[in-house]
């Protein structure tokens, strides 16, 4: 499929087209390989979940193979919570700046994704960690008193943020609206991510802000026409409200 959409901006004119094929959350060296091996762009290695020395050893083993195809590498020091594709923790650990500088330059990475308390999934906090103001859960802060930490230690290296959903309550409301059962989703203030942009963050996650907007949008149209049964008829409703969401994310928060 991915050189299927090459050949095809190719065939569309652009010789050279700027598309990124990545692998997010690779677990295991031979799943790197496999994806270098088949053309892709850049790849991470998550191996946070590892003793120190082994997530250096497995990390320095991914770069050395992808350097050789120009294949760029991205690492990860601390540990999300939640859940993500096949990997998942119960507890977030914040990254430790001081391992930061002795990890980059050890593995060869060229970016470090890091934890200041982001986690994955669309309940990031529980409500009781929380602030209610005017009926909405207002989470504690990031930790970017870390991510400064780990900018003087790396200065102007890349840094990655993950789990970095917002969980918009108006796609939240719209799928309990119809028929669904989210309950106490929170996410992280987008005011927090735009503040986390200015900094050497270079590229910040947010996958379930985009499912959340599929399904809001699939099951407005399954409720409203539930005789629809022609898959461009809710998908296309779907793929039209992820592109909104991008575009505000990439101009109004991301940019």
């Amino acid at each position: 499929m991915a050189q299927g959409a090459v050949e095809y901006a190719k065939e569309l004119g652009c010789e050279k087209p700027q598309i990124v094929l990545h692998l997010d959350h690779g677990d295991s060296f031979e799943t790197c390989k496999s994806c270098i091996d088949m053309g892709f762009s850049s790849v991470m290695i998550d191996g946070s979940h590892l003793p120190y020395d082994e997530n250096v050893a497995l990390t320095k083993k991914v770069v050395e193979y992808a350097h050789q195809f120009d294949v760029t590498v991205e690492g990860e020091l601390g540990v999300l919570a939640g859940v993500e594709d096949e990997v998942s923790a119960e507890e977030s650990h914040y990254t430790k700046p001081e391992e930061v500088k002795d990890f980059v330059s050890k593995t060869g990475v060229d970016s470090l994704a890091i934890s200041i308390g982001t986690s994955h999934g669309a309940h990031k906090f529980k409500p009781e960690q929380c602030e209610l103001v005017n009926g909405v859960y207002v989470p504690p802060p990031l930790a970017f008193d870390v991510l400064k930490e780990i900018e003087t230690e790396l200065p102007g290296f890349p840094i990655v943020l993950h789990g970095s959903s917002s969980v918009p309550m108006d796609e939240v409301n719209t799928i309990n609206q119809f028929g669904g059962k989210l309950e106490a989703a929170i996410g992280i203030p987008e005011e927090q991510l735009r503040k986390a942009s200015e900094s050497a963050v270079c590229k910040i996650n947010i996958d379930s802000d985009s499912r959340l907007a599929m399904t809001a949008a699939i099951r407005k149209v399954f409720a409203e026409k539930p005789a629809e049964f022609d898959p461009r008829k809710y998908l296309g409703p779907a793929r039209d409200n992820m592109k909104k969401l991008y575009i505000h994310k990439i101009v109004n928060v991301l940019g």
